[in-house]
C-alpha cells in the first residue's frame, strides 16, 4: 500500500486524461511505470479514497478508455442547418502499447450532413492502435435534426387530427 497526497490526486482527475496517463510510482527507491485502473470515491463527499494502478512492463499493451474530441463541426452542412451531434460514445476501448497511449481521439466532422452516422471503420486511429471492439462497426455518433423540429412537426400533426375531429362534429 502507498499514499497518495489527495490534493494532487483531485487535479490529476480533474485534468480527464488521468486514467490514460503513465504514472511513475517510487517504491523502494525504484521508480515502476502504472497505469491507474480503477478509483474508488466516498459515497457522501465525493472525494477519492483509493486508487488501483496496474504495473507496467516496457514492452505491455493496454486496453484504456480515450475520450473523443468532434473537430470542424463549423464545415459540416448539418450542423450548420441547425442539426444536432448526438454522441453515442464520449471514449474509445483501445488497445495499444503502454509507452503511446493517445491522450484523445478527433473526429472530423465536416461534410457530415443529418442523418448521417460516424462509425469506429471511419476513424483514423494513430499507428499501433486498434479498437478493443472488434465484432462490429459500432456508431461513435450521429447527426439528428433538431427536436425543435421534430415537435413541430408533431404539433402539425396533432392539430390536423383535432381539425379533423372538429370537422367531424
Amino acid at each position: 500500500m502507498i499514499h497518495v497526497e489527495q490534493k494532487e490526486l483531485v487535479r490529476q482527475l480533474m485534468t480527464g486524461h488521468f486514467m490514460n496517463s503513465i504514472v511513475n510510482i517510487e517504491i523502494g527507491g525504484k521508480s515502476v511505470r502504472t497505469l491507474p485502473k480503477d478509483v474508488a470515491f466516498h459515497p457522501v463527499t465525493d472525494r477519492p479514497t483509493h486508487v488501483d494502478f496496474l504495473r507496467l512492463s516496457a514492452d505491455s499493451k493496454v486496453e484504456v478508455a480515450v475520450p473523443v474530441v468532434f473537430i470542424n463541426e463549423e464545415k459540416s452542412p448539418g450542423l450548420k442547418k441547425g442539426g444536432v451531434l448526438n454522441v453515442v460514445r464520449h471514449e474509445l476501448e483501445l488497445v495499444c502499447a503502454s509507452d503511446s497511449i493517445p491522450d484523445e481521439i478527433q473526429i472530423d466532422v465536416g461534410g457530415k450532413d443529418v442523418g448521417d452516422a460516424i462509425h469506429i471503420s471511419e476513424v483514423t486511429l494513430p499507428k499501433g492502435v486498434t479498437s478493443a471492439i472488434t465484432d462490429r462497426d459500432f456508431t461513435i455518433a450521429t447527426l439528428v435534426a433538431p427536436s425543435a423540429l421534430k415537435s413541430s412537426e408533431g404539433d402539425t400533426t396533432t392539430a390536423d387530427v383535432a381539425d379533423a375531429d372538429a370537422d367531424a362534429e
